[in-house]
């Protein structure tokens, strides 16, 4: 087996440009770089720090300054790449810890104050880190500036900025509540959050598609570029299948070269079956490829075992859905093959048998190399000459598929009637079966039902003839979808003769116990109950709440 080993070099050299800040690390000084100066046009210093931001992404922290005519400047700059999306961030800000959270924000950044009517437009100002109040203060000492030579030249105007000033001033003292807003084509903008380990009840982070305009201020697109409406129509979901059709992709790691790559996912719905996950991974670096299908489903109440008669060139095009639990055999060829073995996938039958001799020819290479003991490679020979057959129809195969989680597939060519060369069978998993899919320990129904009725509150009286019954379920019915029923059903039964009313379904018999109403009531709520298709029972429990006296 070869070790897969990544770049020394490209590492060491990534971690020594971007490191985390550390005060007792002596060797993350800051680069010096002489530059010319703009005020004075001669020689100050620049000092350029590469580093992370903890929970956000990597910048570039820029400083100059003159020696000779005191000029500064600080500056910020993104150290990624544009996201894929744009970043709009909003923060209410009600209290000293929220004036005090982190801003991060590129020079595409544009702030806005609904509260003050206040927008600082794109490319308005330089990337920078600093504080919500540290943006308000920016705008304060901008607005100050000037003032003196305004009220001079322009008295009027002076009076409007000294009010605007004094707005700004109410909201650094937290004297109102405001909401900042961050929007930022790039998607390189952060607002920190104070908890970091807990959802931030004060911000909201959202992301879009950036607009043409978007594209051209970041320099993505040629000026002259116009906006296509098909394509902004191919982005507009309109339904759920429209969502369903949308390919996700995950940023993750090539497993072979460990670069940066991506994990391609889409559902995909079968035909008589049910919603399956296509994953699918591509390295542009190293080449390495993978594929691998998920189910989109749970596990079922009973395991599956199918079995399909090769014998023409339509049973090799049947789609197949091999599940990671899934097992194969082959009892032509004495040939099983476990459920881990060929992970989970999405093929036809041909599929599945050039899967398997793929993995045994890769996997048997020290029993069938020129190292191999004579006789040993005979069997596997044997399988692999017995698979090519069955492939190329010279010989006729069973395939069978034995799933205990019950979620495999093989396409039946008469759906929805009986497929006489496909069988179906269902059985109850053994207790190692149900160990091996982490089963036993789980509690995978009515844990939602242990409730107790609520104490009857003053002025209500209760409807507290019962009557107990036994009724074979026909569905299994989730607790949601019940109370909708016995909701609409009480409507559609009671009418206004019971203006307030409350529904609890408890357990009394078994965790589904007995119904608590008036009798003469029982056979309308039958027929209610009928009327939406559904039939349970069971000892089903209700306590009903009537008017208050």
């Amino acid at each position: 087996m070869t070790e897969v080993q990544q770049h020394p070099e490209a590492t060491e050299e990534q971690n020594v440009i971007f490191k985390d800040l550390d005060a007792d690390d002596e060797d993350q000084a800051p680069m010096e770089i002489e530059s010319y100066c703009m005020n004075c046009t001669e020689n100050g210093i620049t000092k350029l720090m590469c580093t992370r931001i903890p929970y956000y992404k990597q910048v570039i922290v820029m400083s100059f300054y003159c020696d000779h005519c005191g000029y500064k400047n600080t500056e910020l700059q993104s150290g990624e790449a544009v996201q894929e999306f744009g970043t709009e961030i909003v923060l209410k800000v009600s209290n000293p810890r929220d004036m005090n959270r982190q801003v991060v924000k590129s020079e595409y950044a544009q702030i806005e104050i609904p509260e003050l009517d206040l927008l600082i437009p794109f490319k308005s100002q330089p990337g920078e880190i600093t504080t919500v109040e540290g943006v308000l203060m920016r705008v304060k000492n901008g607005l100050e500036q000037d003032q003196d030579r305004r009220r001079t030249e322009n008295p009027e105007a002076a009076e409007q900025i000294d009010e605007f000033i004094e707005k700004i001033v109410k909201l650094i003292n937290l004297e109102q509540k405001f909401t900042l807003k961050l929007n930022d084509p790039s998607g390189n903008c952060f607002i920190q959050n104070p908890d970091p380990l807990h959802v931030d009840p004060h911000c909201i982070a959202s992301h879009y598609y950036r607009k043409l305009e978007d594209n051209k201020l970041l320099g993505l697109v040629d000026d002259n570029e116009e906006v296509d409406p098909e394509v902004l129509a191919e982005r507009e979901w309109k339904s759920y299948e429209d969502v369903k059709q949308e390919i996700l992709h995950i940023p993750t790691d090539c497993p072979g070269c460990g670069a940066s790559t991506d994990t391609c996912m889409k559902p995909t719905d079968i035909p008589y079956f049910q919603t399956v996950i296509i994953m699918s991974t591509t390295c542009e670096r190293c080449g390495f490829k993978s594929n691998e299908v998920k189910i989109g489903g749970a596990t079922q109440q009973q395991g599956c075992k199918l079995t399909v008669k090769i014998t023409d060139e339509l049973d090799l095009a049947r789609d197949v859905l091999k599940s990671d639990t899934c097992s194969l055999e082959i009892p032509e060829l004495e040939l099983e093959v476990g459920g881990g073995a060929l992970s989970g996938r999405f093929t036809t039958v041909e599929g599945i048998l050039d899967a398997v001799r793929n993995q045994i020819e890769e996997q048997a290479k020290f029993f069938m190399g020129d190292s191999a003991v004579q006789g040993t490679d005979v069997p596997l020979k044997k399988v692999l000459d017995g698979l090519m057959e069955i492939k190329e129809l010279k010989k006729q195969g069973t395939l069978i598929l034995d799933d205990p989680a019950g979620n495999s597939y093989i396409q039946s060519l008469m759906a929805p009637i009986d497929d006489p060369k496909l069988v179906k069978e269902f059985y109850t998993r053994t207790y190692e079966q149900n160990e091996e899919l982490g089963l036993n320990d789980m509690k995978t129904e009515n844990y939602d039902f242990e409730m107790t009725p609520r104490p009857k509150e003053t002025g209500e009286r209760e409807l507290t003839v019962k009557l107990e019954y036994e009724v074979e379920p026909k569905f299994t019915l989730q607790k949601k979808d019940f109370d909708a029923i016995v909701n609409s059903a009480l409507t559609t039964v009671l009418g206004e003769t019971v203006p307030q009313y409350e529904i609890q379904i408890f357990d009394t018999k078994s965790k589904k116990g007995t119904i608590v109403m008036a009798a003469e009531d029982l056979p309308r709520m039958w027929a209610a109950l009928s009327v939406y298709g559904q039939h349970f029972g069971h000892n089903i429990a209700f306590h009903l709440f009537s008017i208050k006296e």
